[in-house]
């Protein structure tokens, strides 16, 4: 059910552009990720700090692209978002020594802090990876190009995502293993 509730705004974003054009289909997703985030609020009784960000700039750089009439602003909103919190990871991590990424998710999730550091490193990674090849679709290629790629470049964050899962799930599985020897020996 999550997954459709992140994906509907990208999914009307698309079918608006398809069915109209880039101002159209601007106005539906700053309206969308609006409905997005009253309904994760409404399920959470609050929003992660992620999607304060990401509504916090659709509306921004909504309002450019529209004020302006000047497609680039919309077109780079992902960029900057994903390039400001690989920044935000790694000054936290290597600046402040924090981990916030293990701070948001450390109460879903038992790891060690050398796997913390490694899976902000890795955030880091795929965020400057996702900035950058999102600013080349948006320099390079028409605005028909970077629309169909927002739609089939959403496979990058569910692979991502999955890999992720791979990673930790033999330290998850660990720490469950380490937990029942220590009770089978007491």
């Amino acid at each position: 059910m999550r997954f459709l509730i992140d994906f509907f705004p990208i999914a009307l974003f698309v079918g608006a552009y398809k069915l109209y054009d880039i101002y159209t289909a601007t106005a539906v997703l700053m309206a969308a990720t609006l409905l997005q985030s009253s309904i994760i609020y409404a399920v959470d009784r609050k929003l992660q700090t992620l999607q304060k960000v990401t509504l916090a700039l659709v509306i921004v750089f909504g309002v450019l692209t529209l004020a302006l009439h000047d497609e680039r602003f919309i077109k780079w909103k992902p960029t900057v978002l994903y390039s400001s919190m690989a920044i935000v990871l790694g000054a936290a991590l290597w600046g402040w020594k924090k981990n916030f990424l293990q701070m948001l998710l450390g109460t879903q999730l038992s790891l060690p802090a050398a796997v913390w550091a490694r899976l902000t490193v890795i955030w880091i990674g795929y965020f400057l990876f996702m900035a950058a090849i999102n600013a080349y679709v948006a320099t390079y290629y028409s605005t028909e190009d970077w629309v169909n790629f927002k739609l089939w470049g959403y496979a990058f964050p569910v692979i991502f995502i999955v890999g992720q899962g791979l990673y930790i799930a033999r330290f998850i599985n660990d720490d469950a293993d380490k937990e029942t020897e220590v009770k089978n020996h007491e």
